[in-house]
């Protein structure tokens, strides 16, 4: 945030300079205002396009093994350009280097899912999965696992198979 800032202020900067050079050459009849207008208009031109590439960014350093399932797409009344081309705020990944299984409960998997935003900390949750079930649920501390891989205490949520987790979870043969 602080380097983004630091940008936006050069961004400024920069186009009061170019207005600067631009006025000079054409001997001051420039208005007085279009500098400070061209500035401002520079800076949420720069301001607008970090929050575009944000996503790109992050989603191209995150390591192996991290894969992006869902998005969430950002509209808002105070960013009408967004209705236009909106643009993505949050995501979740999974981590699929995480997964676990039990021998004896092949179908049942373990994996970890990161939650990612653009003003947020990143939020880990650990979801447990039944893909013979079609159903999962984040894993908690009332959940038991038993040495034979069963499951106790468990609030299983029904989802469809084309749901982003299940399907990149269970695809793989589950």
């Amino acid at each position: 945030m602080f380097f983004e800032s630091i940008a936006t202020v050069f961004a400024g900067l920069a186009m009061a300079g170019i207005v600067m050079a631009v006025n000079h050459t054409i001997r001051g009849r420039l208005p007085k205002w279009v500098m400070p207008v061209a500035a401002g208009g520079a800076m949420l031109a720069a301001t607008i396009a970090n929050e575009y590439a944000w996503y790109g960014r992050t989603v191209d350093s995150l390591p192996e093994g991290l894969t992006v399932i869902m998005e969430s797409e950002n509209r808002v009344a105070y960013r009408p350009w967004t209705y236009v081309a909106p643009f993505v705020d949050r995501f979740v990944v999974v981590d699929t280097f995480s997964e676990r299984t039990h021998p004896d409960q092949p179908n049942l998997r373990v994996v970890d899912t990161l939650f990612l935003g653009r003003w947020s900390a990143p939020n880990k949750v650990s979801v447990l999965i039944d893909c013979a079930a079609n159903t999962r649920a984040p894993l908690s501390d009332a959940i038991t696992i038993g040495d034979d891989g069963s499951i106790r205490g468990v609030d299983w949520v029904s989802v469809d198979i084309t749901d982003p987790l299940l399907s990149n979870i269970c695809r793989k043969g589950g």
